[in-house]
């Protein structure tokens, strides 16, 4: 009995990591780079920001989610990004580091289109303190196995466009590599490459005195994941020196999430909070997430 207990544990964080692949953060609405390698550089601008996500605060062993990313352009066309996460749930650990390639084209005044890869090496690994625990008994294979770690490489594929600095689209499809490799085990005649996806979609109003008025809509479709569909308002006052924004997510259960923010200058900071409608919210106090960055300008 008590090894089950101790495997439901590890293979429950497990599963958790592994279900959160794409979009860990909630704030790809001001970062869209967080599900869209092609938006690597398309700012022109050389971004640099932290993140961090503490979900179900207040239960023991809830998942941790922390990353350092960079991206910027090279040149007129070239755009890279590297992305640095770790993720901490129950017992296992995991560190991913991330390579993004973009290209972006200019037409004419109003269009701007990018195409983007990224390359990702995770690793994950089942903490030695999990060996201490009074359930753990010496010589289980599954656990062993676990303790020893396991070693991904991914990659996705992305597109991104802007139209008049007002209106994008985002599409990208993650996880190529561990998709086409489930389908060579797997001997599924159909396949699953290509049918996971992130699409992205929003609009920018601008109004007089600096008030503008962002609603955008993103669908995922990604493994071990169920589709999630994220209704998404973002407000901003005195040209985005204070930014509000209201997201709804559907999926198991729901949730709802406040965004609170500034971009003053080269400065970014941004805070939201959400409650999921789940029975499992009695049991925690909701997901904290920070992103804090700065914006430098191109070099000529």
């Amino acid at each position: 009995m008590k090894r089950i207990l101790l495997l439901i544990l590890v293979l429950g964080g497990l599963q958790q990591l592994r279900a959160q692949d794409p979009a860990i953060f909630n704030h790809y609405l001001v970062s869209p780079i967080l599900i869209n390698p092609s938006y690597a550089g398309f700012e022109e601008l050389h971004i640099l920001q932290a993140n961090f996500r503490n979900q179900w605060t207040g239960f023991p062993g809830a998942p941790l989610t922390y990353g350092f990313n960079y991206h910027g352009p090279i040149g007129k066309t070239l755009g890279i990004g590297l992305n640095v996460l770790g993720e901490n749930i129950a017992s296992i650990t995991r560190l991913r580091f991330q390579l993004n390639y973009a290209f972006r084209y200019q037409i004419g005044k109003n269009v701007k289109l990018a195409a983007g890869f990224s390359t990702e090496f995770s690793n994950l690994q089942l903490n030695n303190s999990a060996l201490d625990n009074p359930f753990y008994e010496a010589g289980d294979e599954l656990i062993d196995a676990f303790n020893s770690g396991e070693s991904v490489l991914d990659a996705t594929l992305g597109l991104y466009a802007s139209f008049n600095k007002q209106t994008y689209i985002g599409l990208a499809f993650p996880n190529l590599i561990v998709a086409k490799i489930s389908d060579i085990e797997s001997g599924d005649p159909e396949g699953a490459f290509f049918k996971f996806f992130i699409f992205n979609v929003g609009h920018r109003f601008e109004f007089e005195n600096g008030f503008s008025f962002e609603p955008s809509l993103m669908m995922r479709q990604v493994m071990n994941v169920p589709f999630n569909l994220d209704f998404n308002a973002k407000v901003g006052f005195l040209e985005d020196r204070f930014i509000a924004g209201l997201s709804y997510r559907t999926g198991v259960g729901g949730a709802l999430g406040v965004l609170l923010g500034t971009e003053f200058e080269q400065f970014r900071l941004f805070y939201s909070y959400d409650l999921s409608f789940q029975q499992f919210q009695q049991y925690n106090s909701g997901a904290h997430e920070l992103t804090i960055g700065v914006k430098l300008g191109r070099k000529k």
